[in-house]
């Protein structure tokens, strides 16, 4: 979603400087070709000239940077993922109510920093089990104790850690809903379900992308080998070392992180064929195989600002709604046409 916000805001105001307070996601493709078309990004509220036009990133903002913004006059845009909005309203409602938060992530991730701006006083960070005995809770039986959890963290770290915690204060209170999203649960289950029937498993991301991070982690737990590549320019022949045929006979798992941009996957799909795909001995072929894990088909709504400054110069922002949906994989742009299976889970694991 944030990625579709600043390419609408830069539709709006061609020419025109448009900052953005952070990273708008942590990819660096994404990253870069926007500063290729002009977008200026900012680590600092105070290196934005007074005026000017903000985009926040999909992480989230503690209150703090939004009035530092406003005192700066600034038309701010926020591209905050909704679900990292959520849990920004869950801890403001729990503070509210006297609760003490227990914020499941890590603690220099800006999303969690975002987060525990909204309540600082009540939010305390656990990063692992080891943290939770550093607590300063009063009561470890008290009701008034709640937990929730970074966005994109592994579902099965948050899980080792959350039980860690109901183990310690047995009167925690869940969210009401789970706080991990959506995309990164759905490509964790993929690759727990889909790696075991492979040789190997490729995941498209960047370094400093806790999604794309957690996926490899996620393969490594159910013991198969994976690896994090930002384009095809970082894979290696060594890793196909031990697999069958040193990678002409290999099954490849190829995900990817939340907001990894799809052209890169399917360079990396037309890369493997061209390299270890080609005829072998017995005349066969390497191919692709997509699986359907789930059909993601998600609509978002604009962000108010956004909005607002659509019908002033006279659009209506109906007809820029957001939807995230799946990609059709061609053979001209992926390298082979695809046998289709469907499997009763959720995302789309692609096997090459």
């Amino acid at each position: 979603m944030a990625i579709d916000v600043v390419d609408q805001v830069l539709d709006l105001f061609p020419g025109q400087p448009i900052y953005v307070y952070h990273e708008i996601v942590h990819n660096k493709h994404v990253v870069n070709r926007f500063k290729d078309r002009g977008v200026k990004f900012v680590e600092e509220i105070a290196e934005v000239p007074h005026g000017a036009i903000i985009v926040f990133s999909a992480h989230g903002i503690s209150p703090a940077v939004r009035e530092e913004a406003k005192a700066r006059n600034l038309v701010a845009v926020d591209a905050t993922c909704p679900l990292v909005t959520k849990v920004h309203s869950e801890a403001v409602r729990y503070a509210r109510q006297g609760y003490e938060i227990l914020l499941v992530g890590h603690a220099d991730h800006q999303e969690v920093v975002g987060t525990r701006g909204e309540a600082p006083d009540a939010i305390q960070v656990v990063d692992s089990p080891e943290d939770i005995g550093h607590l300063k809770i009063a009561d470890s039986s008290s009701s008034k104790i709640a937990y929730l959890t970074q966005t994109t963290l592994s579902t099965d770290d948050a899980s080792v850690i959350i039980d860690a915690l109901k183990k310690s204060f047995p009167n925690i209170k869940d969210p009401p809903s789970s706080d991990i999203c959506y995309a990164t649960t759905n490509r964790q289950q993929a690759v727990r379900q889909l790696a075991p029937e492979c040789d190997l498993v490729l995941v498209v991301g960047s370094k400093n992308s806790s999604n794309s991070v957690r996926l490899t982690e996620i393969s490594a737990n159910v013991g198969v080998n994976a690896y994090l590549l930002d384009d095809v320019s970082e894979l290696r022949d060594e890793w196909f070392a031990r697999t069958p045929g040193a990678g002409r006979h290999a099954t490849v798992l190829i995900t990817a992180g939340a907001s990894a941009p799809e052209d890169l996957v399917a360079e990396l799909c037309r890369t493997l064929l061209n390299r270890y795909g080609r005829e072998r001995k017995d005349g066969s072929t390497g191919g692709i195989e997509q699986r359907d894990v789930f059909n993601e088909d998600t609509e978002f709504g604009l962000p108010a600002t956004l909005k607002r400054l659509m019908r002033e110069k006279g659009i209506d922002p109906e007809s820029r709604r957001i939807r995230v949906g799946s990609y059709d994989l061609t053979e001209e742009l992926y390298g082979a046409a695809p046998s289709r299976q469907t499997v009763p889970l959720t995302v789309s694991g692609r096997e090459v």
